[in-house]
């Protein structure tokens, strides 16, 4: 069996086609449920990755090529978009490979921000929902576990995570350099899920008192507004802020746009003399690109942030060498858990073989020896156990261990012809 990753990301696609390949919660849990009701030969397990910055497709396979050509056509017919639209921008990783690439991600060495935090949860988010929909088998809910493991040694063995950086930092500090001191400004919050609620965060860190916050839901805006002393508003009042604000922050999750080109234009002839920074953070995007040929308006994507990513990452490019170490030495165990499992059932009939001898033996002695009473016959038992116990040691261990060397098909063939071991 083979472990193959099928994705794109920040770096091998750009904002358009990755906003085209999100998956939303409810498109993920439609695919995952497809994908375990047909129980495909090709697809043996799945886990299905998607965030802001990535869509990656964890597979478990005999058969890769064939996965590959599937794993293709499920997001064409997913996405309806042609597999020549998206195809050049796949990466394809196998084994060994794939995952190490998994481990880099969830130590945060291959995100937008070097050792940004928000990707664990996301693997976790991604982990937990293969497992409700039972795409997830023991391999790969094993490798998330394990990966997810080596992100949290990296963080708190290294200074990866040293000063957090996360999107919404980033685009808070592009904001700054735009406009100077904000904390006088008054910004607009479009979004009051999770990056929203990390923008304001930032935001009232950087001393900004005039915060609105603009939900699809009242109860949300309010309650993100209660906790940081901001103003909530309704879609239905975005018109207000949109004339207040020199700053909107666009951090939504919906599948849509949601700040167009109109209502801007209607705001700034409301305030045809008062500059507006657009920073749209959100996959899919939030702001109609047109937003950006406005008079007065500057609209930054997403992908705007990268060339500002640098800054103050000093630090942490120095721990990148541990990080590395710690992502060898995850993946090296896993591989030899991964490797072992191929000898686990060989090594399941040595030991059930020679514990049926015991007994059997055991049973004779004790029946050829009717005088001992009932602590002698447990101390003979204890004994035949031990026994047992020492000659199967040190086979089970060599062969595990060839087993980790990838000899383990060598040694299981010569296992069960040498014992007459049940084959499987």
């Amino acid at each position: 069996m083979h472990i193959l990753t099928i994705g794109l990301n920040h770096k091998s696609a750009p904002v358009n086609l990755r906003e085209q390949l999100s998956f939303t919660p409810a498109m993920l849990c439609a695919v995952l449920n497809r994908l375990s009701q047909s129980k495909s030969p090709n697809l043996v397990e799945n886990i299905i990755l998607s965030t802001c910055n990535r869509m990656e497709y964890y597979t478990l396979t005999a058969h890769p090529e064939q996965a590959r050509q599937e794993i293709i056509h499920l997001l064409s017919q997913t996405f309806q978009i042609a597999p020549s639209v998206f195809e050049p921008h796949l990466y394809h990783l196998q084994d060994e490979v794939a995952i190490g690439h998994l481990m880099r991600v969830a130590a945060g060495l291959d995100s937008m921000v070097l050792g940004e935090a928000q990707i664990l949860g996301q693997l976790v988010t991604a982990h937990q929902t293969a497992l409700a929909h039972s795409t997830a088998g023991t391999i790969l809910a094993r490798l998330f576990e394990m990966s997810i493991h080596a992100g949290k040694r990296a963080r708190t063995e290294t200074a990866i995570g040293l000063n957090p950086a996360s999107v919404s930092s980033i685009a808070i500090r592009l904001a700054q350099q735009h406009l100077g001191d904000i904390s006088q400004q008054v910004v607009l919050i479009l979004g009051a899920g999770e990056m929203g609620h990390q923008a304001v965060k930032v935001l009232v860190n950087q001393g900004v008192k005039n915060l609105l916050i603009a939900s699809r839901t009242k109860e949300n805006a309010e309650r993100l507004a209660t906790q940081w002393h901001g103003t909530a508003l309704t879609y239905d009042q975005l018109a207000s802020g949109l004339i207040q604000a020199d700053l909107v922050i666009c951090a939504t999750a919906a599948p849509h746009i949601v700040l167009h080109q109109n209502q801007v234009a209607q705001a700034m002839s409301a305030r045809p003399d008062r500059r507006m920074l657009v920073i749209d953070i959100a996959l899919p995007r939030d702001v109609e690109t047109s937003v950006g040929d406005l008079p007065n308006v500057t609209l930054h994507n997403i992908d705007h942030l990268q060339s500002h990513i640098a800054d103050n990452l000093a630090t942490r490019r120095k721990e990148i060498p541990k990080v590395e170490t710690i992502i060898n030495q995850e993946a090296t165990a896993f591989g030899n858990w991964y490797h072992s499992l191929g000898v686990v059932s060989t090594i399941t009939s040595f030991r059930q073989q020679f514990e049926a001898m015991r007994q059997q033996e055991l049973e004779r002695t004790l029946n050829r020896l009717p005088d001992l009473n009932e602590r002698e016959q447990k101390i003979v038992a204890e004994l035949s156990q031990r026994l047992l116990n020492k000659f199967l040691h040190e086979p089970t261990v060599r062969l595990r261990t060839e087993a980790a060397r990838g000899n383990g098909i060598v040694y299981t063939l010569a296992l069960n012809e040498l014992f007459a071991l049940t084959k499987e």
